[in-house]
């Protein structure tokens, strides 16, 4: 199957039903005067959120909705039907932009939410509506509007509390698997996480919160190396960031600078999100003996100056993961209850929202702006296809 989190759409809503020209004609009623009805107003189209959707697949393979028209008028003054609103379907975290205006037409965050993206055409007005003391007999209608025509960018982001950093094979999907029911892909190779994952974590009948995996990155990402750039946008709706670090790395690396060059790339990409809180959280310590454990963790934390919280865990073995989800469970709940009864939290967070969109909108104006040079160049191989992932599922 694929997972396809960005297609571009056309949508047009339906053109309003022109008036109609009629007079009557009774037996015994002369000069029955002009009876004309107005057409039908075309339908719009709307975008619904639907949390059973994860990938926008289905936009692949169908670019174009329509809107039904309105009918015209007719006599008798008789109005036409208006015609049906087209209702289109996308995944919660969804967020529509306009390819022409580059405008941010709605974040489609919540399910059930509704936003209008095609404004219908209105309906024409029958000869009836021009009848006046000097004008018995009007010829006069007036055609129906047409419906509004958009070029839309979809863009999915997966909705979840917490997202995963790391370089590929530090465990990020270990780590979800062993606190959520989500069974990600997992091999001793790195680059095995393909698409994002979401796992929910519960702590009990009414506590949960949702847990992001997402491909990992890699030196260069923000200049498009590896498949991190593509989908570390998925991590710009979450409150916390995870940092997984692998403390016995097979290459012998040096966690530092894996650290340190992760968070360089965090911030070319996203200066907004690279300000989120980011915590620590040293795993693979079953990889080391016992004595050898303590002097590796407080070498890391000494070389990265590293002053917020940090947590020593074991993802495969389960050591110290529930202590670690206790602590974000805690975090959450408190930065929750804050934004509910400050203003002023409310206000940062919405303010830091706001800047990853605004970034989000500018990454999408470059990436269309790339696009239609190499169009103009005649280059016919930049397609959003290309970004398309394949996976295969073995069953």
């Amino acid at each position: 199957m694929q997972f396809v989190d960005e297609a571009s759409i056309i949508v047009e809503a339906g053109r309003g039903g022109s008036g109609c020209m009629s007079f009557r004609r009774e037996k015994y009623v002369p000069k029955g005067g002009p009876d004309g009805g107005d057409g039908g107003h075309g339908g719009s189209v709307y975008l619904i959120g639907d949390d059973a959707l994860n990938t926008l697949i289905d936009f692949k393979y169908q670019r174009f909705y329509k809107a039904q028209n309105g009918q015209p008028g007719q006599g008798r003054q008789m109005s036409g039907k208006g015609g049906d609103d087209l209702h289109v379907k996308v995944p919660v975290g969804t967020t529509v932009i306009d390819q022409d205006t580059l405008e941010v037409i709605a974040d489609v965050t919540e399910p059930g939410q509704v936003v209008l993206v095609a404004q219908a055409g209105r309906r024409g007005l029958g000869n009836i509506h021009f009848k006046s003391s000097t004008n018995r007999a009007p010829r006069r209608t007036t055609p129906g509007t047409e419906g509004e025509r958009r070029n839309l960018r979809l863009e999915m982001k997966v909705m979840a509390d917490v997202g995963l950093l790391g370089l590929p094979n530090a465990g990020k999907s270990t780590l979800i698997r062993a606190v959520s029911a989500a069974k990600p892909k997992v091999a001793d190779y790195p680059f095995t996480t393909l698409v994002p994952n979401l796992g929910v974590v519960k702590l009990g009948a009414h506590e949960h919160f949702v847990m992001a995996d997402v491909p990992g990155l890699i030196e260069g990402a923000s200049e498009g190396a590896g498949l991190g750039l593509r989908f570390l946008k998925h991590l710009t709706r979450t409150r916390l960031l995870l940092h997984v670090v692998d403390v016995a790395p097979f290459d012998e690396s040096d966690p530092v600078a894996s650290v340190k060059a992760i968070a360089h790339e965090l911030e070319r990409f996203s200066p907004a999100l690279s300000e989120r809180p980011r915590w620590l959280v040293l795993n693979k310590l079953d990889l080391l003996v016992q004595d050898e454990r303590r002097s590796r963790v407080e070498a890391i934390v000494e070389g990265l100056g590293w002053t917020g919280p940090v947590f020593e865990i074991s993802a495969i073995s389960g050591e110290g993961t529930s202590a670690l989800v206790q602590a974000v469970h805690r975090w959450l709940t408190e930065q929750r209850r804050l934004e509910n009864d400050d203003e002023a939290a409310a206000e940062a967070e919405r303010e830091m929202r706001r800047r990853m969109e605004e970034e989000s909108v500018a990454r999408a104006e470059s990436r269309l702006g790339r696009k239609r040079k190499s169009e103009d160049e005649g280059d016919d191989d930049f397609d959003d296809d290309d970004y398309d992932v394949e996976v295969e599922y073995a069953p």
